[in-house]
């Protein structure tokens, strides 16, 4: 029986009450999905010459880059989570307890702030020639060194910072997997390596893929680090046919491929779940970690060891020390005005996605039909696309909308109002909202899972309507949840540049584009404060996400952990 089912009671109202939350529902899904929608209908408008020109030369090359970045990001994201998920989760060695949420840091730290860094460390005249030279003797022309500005460049830094993604999902796969189905594989000979390759990871598959898609979700819609590393993807291409050539059509065209990138990837991981890998010999519970000692403990010390230090704690420092020798130097009035306009945007954008949110948690609650979830799961597919996608999809709305009001005033009123939407801060908020409402949807859900249907049913008994249910029962057993929703936004808010920079008002600075004006004009000193702060926000909620994640992981067995000889000596 259904939380609806419980809540009709004669006389009562819970049946239309369940349709105005399906009817919200829907109306919320058709709002958010309106600016792609947008976006793919430019895919049926007669071709712009612009278009034809750029689909016949620099298309395939955007198309090609975005595959290649892709692949390469999929195959380094995902050996490092997958593979230090394993070791924290299956072994023991010096450092394994700091590792398991350390290994989580790089998701404060932007892409685009960590490619800044690289690139001013890794240059010509970086510390490291530098010191290189100076080791060597050599001068410039005498040796060769990798240039991180190009494609594999950027596919190393967006694995830094992604692999997170890859690495939180496989390690709760592995530690809710049976010790039964990994320690029948050891009895029968085989070798914890293959074990590893035969029993745990395919049984970890509907994670792992969770985790690439989120990975490459993200790769597809960054802006920062390929433009800044100089590699022509289907984002770059969209922002140089804006800007450059002026045609929004093309632009919007462009989008549309990177909406069918977007809706592979989900499709992909969606046929990746399926099949049964559930557990079918007894509870879920971790295998026995084995004892690593000597040399291989230090591998794995350094396994976990380097993503955390070339993903988070070597940016860090580094723009700690640029922050305090040199700085931005608006340091002050103006710089609180980056501040403060951020803190702005990002603090409206969180409380509404998070009141649209609970309102498509509580409206499946009480009415989990297909058709309310269908809804729900297309309101809730932002994540998937990607930020330039909306900010396209939006500005050719709102410059319809303006349009249209503006020759309706001529007409009628006999003035021109210009621009009413278009360039405003509601427009930024609404691209905001549609980009991130899943993260604030999926606290919600998760948080309203633990509310027994009992207490709707008992308030639904005592005449109490459901949105009184939701203000008196629910939203005060919620403020967990709802806290932890609004503060995913905000800090996704804080961190995202493409939306921001097609939809910001002229003269409207935060920290993300005043990082990336600064050192797109290679002035990585002066950007290293308003990187540092965002970095410095993000760090405390990726902090207590780690910890909640390990605290409610299953732990292994109580018997002591076989070391690695014992492992050895069993035989079948």
């Amino acid at each position: 029986m259904s939380v609806t089912e419980k809540f009709r009671i004669p006389g009562g109202t819970g049946s239309r009450a369940a349709s105005g939350w399906t009817l919200a529902a829907l109306a919320v899904a058709l709002v958010l999905l309106a600016p792609s929608l947008t976006v793919l209908a430019s895919l049926a408008l007669p071709a712009s010459e612009n278009w034809a020109h750029l689909r016949a030369t620099v298309l395939p090359g955007y198309v090609a880059n975005t595959l290649w970045l892709m692949a390469l990001v999929a195959l380094m994201a995902g050996t490092i989570g997958v593979g230090t998920a394993w070791l924290v989760v299956s072994t023991r060695f010096p450092g394994q307890r700091l590792f398991n949420w350390a290994l989580v840091l790089p998701l404060a730290a932007p892409a685009y702030i960590v490619a800044y860094v690289y690139t001013d460390l890794l240059a010509f005249a970086g510390p490291v020639q530098t010191a290189l030279r100076a080791l060597t003797g050599w001068s410039g022309g005498e040796y060769s060194f990798p240039n991180i500005r190009s494609l594999p460049g950027a596919a190393i830094v967006l694995s830094l910072v992604l692999y997170p993604y890859v690495y939180l999902l496989a390690r709760t796969a592995f530690q809710r997997q049976s010790a039964a189905l990994f320690e029948a594989a050891r009895m029968l000979g085989a070798r914890p390596w293959r074990a590893f390759i035969r029993v745990a990871l395919p049984c970890a598959r509907p994670a792992i893929a969770g985790g690439l898609a989120l990975a490459l979700m993200e790769t597809i819609s960054d802006f920062g680090v390929v433009d800044y590393f100089a590699v022509p993807t289907l984002t770059t291409g969209i922002f140089r046919t804006w800007f450059s050539l002026g045609d929004a059509l093309a632009a919007a065209q462009i989008a549309a491929w990177l909406f069918l990138f977007a809706l592979a990837l989900v499709t992909i991981e969606m046929i990746s779940r399926r099949g049964r890998v559930a557990n079918p010999l007894s509870r879920d519970m971790a295998a026995r970690p084995v004892t690593l000692k000597g040399g291989r403990a230090l591998v794995a010390m350094l396994a976990c060891a380097l993503p955390v230090l070339l993903g988070f704690v070597v940016p860090a420092i580094v723009l700690l020390r640029y922050a305090l020798i040199e700085g931005d130097p608006l340091v002050g009035r103006n710089f609180l005005d980056f501040a403060s306009n951020s803190l702005f945007v990002a603090g409206i954008a969180a409380a509404l996605a998070t009141g649209l949110a609970l309102l498509l948690a509580y409206g499946e609650r009480l009415h989990p039909t297909p058709f309310n979830r269908i809804s729900i799961r297309l309101a809730t597919l932002g994540y998937a696309l990607p930020g330039a996608m909306i900010a396209i999809g939006i500005l050719t709305l709102t410059t319809d909308i303006d349009r249209a009001l503006a020759g309706f005033a001529e007409t009628h009123l006999g003035f021109s109002p210009g621009l009413l939407i278009t360039g405003s801060v509601a427009g930024l908020v609404f691209a905001y909202v549609a980009r991130f409402l899943t993260a604030a949807f999926n606290a919600c859900h998760s948080g309203l899972e633990k509310i027994h249907p009992s207490l709707d049913a008992a308030g639904r008994s005592l005449g109490a309507s459901p949105s009184r249910v939701l203000g008196a029962i629910h939203i005060p057993l919620l403020r967990g949840a709802l806290a932890s929703a609004a503060l995913l936004v905000f800090i996704d808010v804080m961190k995202e540049l493409p939306a921001t920079l097609l939809l910001r008002p002229f003269n409207f600075e935060t920290l993300a584009t005043r990082t990336y004006r600064l050192a797109s004009d290679e002035r990585l000193a002066e950007a290293s404060t308003a990187a540092l702060t965002i970095v410095a926000l993000g760090l405390i909620p990726t902090i207590l996400l780690s910890l909640s994640i390990a605290r409610s992981g299953i732990r292994p067995p109580a018997p002591p952990a076989m070391t690695e000889s014992a492992h050895a000596n069993v035989t079948p």
